[in-house]
């Protein structure tokens, strides 16, 4: 482990099919008020809603709403929420939902109390410190998986008006207090929905993965876990209520972004810089938009990081290096990759998500200039964009 660091996560976990009889006993840890956060409504239609709305009110709460969180969450939404918390002096916000909804519920916790007008600008677009302000607390009852943000302090939000989408790791004292993952809460999530997340938990071991040319246990966990939501998907395609598979997955989501694997580490995060931008001129699915740009990404810089693309090419995609360069094993598992990606129903162009070639430049104009192996300029961005148009 060739950096030092720090490690604090403060989550509690209920994983599991009769995890939900654990709300009543955290609940009764909080005040009386309670912001129920939640997205458009599928949690009425699957039953959740009624189940965690029947335990607030046995525990004597009184609820909040705050529903219609796109799954792309709006800042609009997330000022419409802090002033609900502040006008009802909310004591804990719990999102019921997938992990747009946890992300909006941190932001709205962040906010609510945020003595002046400029909380986006400053906490996620100059990822300015917290101030000395009240956090109100955040639980989580998860109904999707991918972005692991029932157990991180990460939250990304959108300023639809000025077409910027953009990410902020808060600090622990944001983290959801508890959060509850039953697997089967996930099964009526459309296949379209269920393999999106899957490629984001794929992108987020990646980003965390591809850096760095030490040995260290956190490559080793991800690869570990990498492999088997390969597996564990696969699975779920062809049989969407395997408990097992479904709950591999939702635990491999937790795990690829709760710090762990990302220990010790330097990272890359540019495929999640070009896809905010790109979300945000599109509103696409975040992980399809995700998929679209990692193999045209990772076939730009996959020379500036030979090692471990050979590396990930044997050890993920088991491809046989016998009489081809470190250049050919590298690109067959970007290959193998993609086809892993079609074949599950994975969106792997830009134009299959609304992009337009008129777009690009300016998606490419208000990206980051950043990157791991390689730091990428907005004018390679717009080409890594033109080489995923289709």
């Amino acid at each position: 482990m060739k950096f030092d660091f720090d490690f604090e996560n403060a989550t509690k976990i209920y994983f599991g099919k009769d995890s939900l009889k654990n709300l009543e006993t955290e609940l009764n840890k909080y005040g009386k008020n309670i912001l129920l956060a939640y997205g458009g409504g599928s949690i009425k239609k699957n039953g959740i809603y009624d189940k965690v709305v029947a335990i607030l009110k046995k525990c004597d709460k009184n609820i909040i709403e705050c529903s219609g969180i796109l799954p792309n969450p709006a800042l609009s939404k997330m000022l419409e929420g802090a002033k609900l918390v502040k006008e009802n002096n909310v004591d804990l916000i719990l999102a019921v939902g997938g992990g747009s909804v946890v992300d909006c519920a941190k932001g709205i916790s962040v906010a609510a109390y945020y003595p002046g007008d400029d909380v986006y600008q400053r906490y996620w677009v100059n990822w300015e410190p917290l101030q000395d302000h009240k956090i109100v607390p955040v639980a989580s009852v998860l109904t999707m998986v991918g972005t692991g943000s029932e157990m991180n302090g990460g939250s990304v939000i959108s300023d639809i008006d000025n077409k910027i989408k953009t990410g902020r790791v808060f600090p622990p004292n944001v983290y959801p207090k508890f959060s509850i993952l039953n697997p089967e809460f996930t099964f009526t999530v459309s296949k379209y929905q269920m393999v999106s997340g899957v490629f984001d938990i794929m992108s987020h071991l990646m980003e965390q993965y591809f850096s760095g040319d030490d040995d260290n246990t956190s490559d080793y966990i991800i690869e570990g876990i990498y492999k088997n939501v390969i597996r564990a998907v696969k699975i779920a395609v062809d049989d969407p209520t395997n408990y097992e598979a479904r709950s591999n997955i939702m635990w491999d989501a937790t795990m690829a972004l709760n710090r762990i694997v990302g220990l010790s580490k330097t990272q890359d995060w540019e495929v999640h810089n070009i896809e905010h931008q790109l979300s945000a001129y599109t509103n696409c699915s975040h992980g399809m938009g995700l998929c679209a740009i990692s193999m045209p990404y990772y076939r730009y810089i996959y020379k500036f990081g030979l090692h471990k693309f050979v590396r990930f090419a044997k050890e993920i995609w088991k491809v046989d290096p016998t009489g081809k360069t470190d250049e050919q094993v590298a690109l067959e598992g970007i290959d193998c990759m993609e086809k892993f990606a079609k074949e599950c129903g994975m969106i792997t162009t830009l134009k299959e998500l609304g992009a337009t070639q008129e777009m690009l430049p300016d998606i490419a104009n208000s990206c980051i200039e950043g990157g791991g192996y390689k730091k990428v300029t907005k004018a390679e961005i717009l080409e890594i964009l033109k080489n995923c148009y289709e």
